[in-house]
C-alpha cells in the first residue's frame, strides 16, 4: 500500500490531493487563479508563481486534514515537474521535494500531460490498455497510442496552435472575458453552428496532425467582414466550435481505423466541451467503439490527475534524487515505462 501527497502547480491553478493505492482518491482541493488573471486577459506567469507560494501550504494542510492523514501516513510525494510555466513549476517541485526530504519519503516528478492522460483511470469505468488518447488542452493537441504507463507512441499533434489556444484567441477576437475557451463554448450554445462555413484544416490530406491557426484567421475575417446582427457573435462561436470539434472527431476516427484499436480516451481541459463529448460518443456508438473521459472536475488542471500517475511510478520504484529539475518543455515519448 502507498499513500501519496500530490502537488500540481504547472500554470494558474494550485491543486493538492492525497491518493491511496488501495482506497483511491482520499481528498483533493483546487484553488483557481482565474479572478487574479482576468484583468490581464490571460495568465501572468510571475503572478501565478506568487499565488502558488501563498496558497500551497494552506492547501496541503487542508487536504491532509480532509484525508484524515498526518505526515507519518504519507509514503511518497508526487509533484508536476513539467511541462508548464517555469516559475510555477518551481514552486510545486521545491515544496514537494523539500517535504519528501523532511519526511524521509521518496518523491517523483510527474509529466503534466501524463496526468491528464491517466485521469480517466480514476473513474469507476476505466479503460484497459491499449487505447488511442486524444490530449486536447490550452497548450497541447495530440493523438497517441497508449500501450501502458510510459509506453506512448505519438501519432499526430498540432503543427501550430493547440485547440484550447485557438479557443482562447477566438474569445479575444469576440471580446469575451478570460478564460476564453469556456466562454466561447457557453456563447456557442446560443448560436447556429452552420451559420458560417469555416475550414477543417488538415482533413484534406493523410496523417493525424492538426492545425488551427488558419481556422482562427478565418474566424477573424468573418468577424470583421460580416455586418452586425443580433446573434452574430453566437453564430460565429458556434460555427468555430463546430469546425474544431469536427476536426478532432474525424482525426480520432482516422487514428482508430489506422491502428485497429477500439478504445478512445479523451483528456485535457477541452475534453470538458459538451459538443466534443457528444460527437465522440455518437461516433463510438455508430462504430461500436468505446470512449472514455474524466469527470468534468478532473478535465482541467488538478492534483487528483497527477496522483494516479505519481503513485504508479512510485510503486514501480521510480524516484527523484535530491536535486530538483523542472522541464517547461517535455515530450511525453521521453518518459520511462512502468
Amino acid at each position: 500500500m502507498m499513500r501519496v501527497l500530490v502537488i500540481e502547480t504547472s500554470c494558474d491553478e494550485t491543486g493538492v490531493a492525497v491518493y491511496d493505492s488501495e482506497q483511491g482518491l482520499l481528498a483533493h482541493r483546487l484553488y483557481s487563479q482565474v479572478a487574479l488573471h482576468a484583468d490581464y486577459g490571460g495568465v501572468v506567469p510571475e503572478l501565478a508563481s506568487r499565488d502558488h507560494v501563498r496558497k500551497l501550504i494552506p492547501l496541503i494542510k487542508e487536504v491532509l486534514a480532509a484525508a484524515n492523514s498526518q505526515a507519518q501516513d504519507i509514503n511518497g510525494i508526487a509533484y508536476t515537474s513539467g511541462p508548464g510555466l517555469a516559475g510555477a513549476l518551481m514552486v510545486g517541485a521545491l515544496t514537494g521535494r523539500s517535504l519528501a526530504y523532511a519526511w524521509n519519503v521518496p518523491a517523483i516528478g510527474v509529466h503534466h500531460m501524463e496526468g491528464h492522460l491517466l485521469a480517466p483511470l480514476l473513474e469507476e469505468n476505466k479503460p484497459a490498455f491499449p487505447f488511442i488518447a486524444l490530449l486536447v488542452s490550452g497548450g497541447h493537441t495530440q493523438l497517441l497510442r497508449v500501450d501502458g504507463i510510459g509506453r506512448y507512441q505519438l501519432l499526430g499533434e498540432s503543427v501550430d496552435d493547440a485547440a484550447g489556444e485557438a479557443f482562447d484567441k477566438v474569445a479575444k477576437m469576440l471580446n469575451l472575458d478570460y478564460p476564453g475557451g469556456p466562454n466561447v463554448a457557453k456563447l456557442a450554445l446560443k448560436g447556429n453552428g452552420e451559420a458560417f462555413t469555416f475550414p477543417r484544416p488538415m482533413l484534406d490530406r493523410p496523417g493525424l496532425d492538426f492545425s488551427f491557426s488558419g481556422l482562427k484567421t478565418s474566424v477573424l475575417t468573418a468577424y470583421k467582414q460580416t455586418a452586425d446582427y443580433p446573434n452574430k457573435l453566437a453564430d460565429i462561436a458556434a460555427s468555430f466550435e463546430a469546425a474544431i470539434v469536427d476536426s478532432l472527431v474525424r482525426k480520432c476516427e482516422r487514428a482508430l481505423k489506422q491502428t485497429g484499436l477500439k478504445r478512445l480516451v479523451m483528456a485535457g481541459g477541452v475534453s470538458a466541451n459538451v459538443r466534443l463529448r457528444a460527437q465522440l460518443l455518437d461516433l463510438a456508438q455508430r462504430k461500436r467503439w468505446q470512449v472514455f473521459y474524466p469527470s468534468p472536475m478532473f478535465c482541467t488542471d488538478n492534483g487528483a490527475m497527477i496522483a494516479y500517475a505519481g503513485c504508479q511510478r512510485l510503486m514501480a520504484g521510480q524516484q527523484e534524487g535530491l536535486g530538483v529539475t523542472i522541464k517547461p518543455r517535455w515530450p511525453m515519448v521521453e518518459l520511462a515505462a512502468v
